[in-house]
């Protein structure tokens, strides 16, 4: 019962959201000058999008190659140090 309840409750809230975006996009196309007024700035906007894109995936690539390579390890006093050949 109690997980019944959760899946419910989880989609009445994907509901909710669909309905709140749906709403938004068509409110914003009767504000000004609707997606029309959009076009002199729309290159900026795709542009925006990409470059954070880029960044976010760039930026997790290097937490996955730290963690990978041990960067992210804790410091154990009880081990000596290593020494360049």
């Amino acid at each position: 019962m109690k997980n019944g309840l959760t899946v419910l409750a989880s989609l009445v809230c994907v509901a909710a959201l669909a309905a709140l975006a749906g709403w938004t996009f068509y409110a914003g196309a009767r504000i000004g000058g609707g997606w029309g007024a959009l076009s002199p700035v729309l290159l900026y906007v795709i542009g925006g999008l990409v470059m954070v894109g880029a960044l976010t995936g760039g930026l997790m690539w290097l937490a996955f190659f730290s963690s990978r390579r041990g960067y992210d390890e804790p410091y154990d006093v009880n081990r000596p140090p290593r020494r360049k050949p």
